[in-house]
């Protein structure tokens, strides 16, 4: 049974796209088959891997393309659905659909069966392509970067994931939520997770240290088990893909 997981956060410079390329390749690396899906206009999933494609998400939503048409296959046991900027544009081509929340599930539909793992990385963004998103999914990963204004965006999140499970009978869950850019010298990272973990008691992950191989490896087209084995950024993504397959 495939596990869906979106990688959301409203507010940007949270890691989404590194938690989602780095999580993405250690539970490849532990045999598991995944995709993962940018549904991010900027395309950073595909940069941050070295890889581009003629044939985007844009070409699956709006060009009805079959997404095996769409899918590159990016290391072992980890393939990609690219973005690029033409997904903005084709936002305002799916409101005009009949069910516009539904596209991105009836298209991956069939999927469902040969991938262990589907995680789609989302745009800091409320729109029309990310209700898309939770509808598809069943579970977020929801990053949280040691900042206390990044405590601020998560009440809107939570308010659409109730609106949008009551709206459509639907059960998309918090299933973890991961503190990001985590560093014990500074107060603030302690602050902010223990303000997290007194809000989401037993689903805050072990942190993401602050490490500086992390933000390198990207501009490398690398995940950090690629660019920096010995770091603690890989001891860290191995941990959380622990986690996350211990959770299923």
């Amino acid at each position: 049974m495939t596990r869906r997981i979106s990688v959301i956060n409203y507010k940007g410079g949270t890691g989404k796209t590194t938690t989602v390329v780095n999580l993405g390749h250690a539970l490849a690396i532990k045999k598991k088959r995944v995709l993962i899906v940018d549904t991010d206009s900027q395309g950073s999933a595909g940069f941050h891997l070295g890889i581009q494609s003629e044939r985007t998400l844009y070409d699956l939503l709006v060009g009805n393309l079959p997404p095996e048409d769409c899918i590159i296959k990016a290391r072992p046991n980890l393939d990609l659905i690219c973005a690029n900027e033409r997904l903005f544009p084709a936002e305002i081509q799916l409101t005009k659909l009949k069910d516009k929340e539904l596209v991105l599930s009836q298209h991956l539909a069939k999927l469902s069966n040969y991938y262990d793992y589907i995680l789609l990385d989302c745009a800091p963004s409320l729109n029309l392509l990310n209700q898309n998103v939770l509808l598809f999914a069943e579970e977020i990963l929801l990053p949280v970067s040691m900042e206390y204004m990044a405590l601020f965006g998560i009440k809107q999140l939570l308010n659409n994931i109730t609106l949008i499970n009551k709206l459509y009978q639907h059960r998309v869950r918090i299933s973890k939520v991961i503190p990001t850019f985590f560093d014990k010298r500074y107060r603030k990272s302690k602050d902010v997770l223990s303000s997290l973990q007194r809000a989401f008691p037993e689903k805050v992950t072990e942190p993401i240290r602050m490490c500086i191989a992390i933000s390198e490896a990207a501009g490398f087209n690398k995940t950090i088990f690629e660019y920096d084995p010995d770091s603690n950024g890989v001891k860290d993504y191995n941990n959380l893909a622990d986690e996350v397959l211990k959770n299923g």
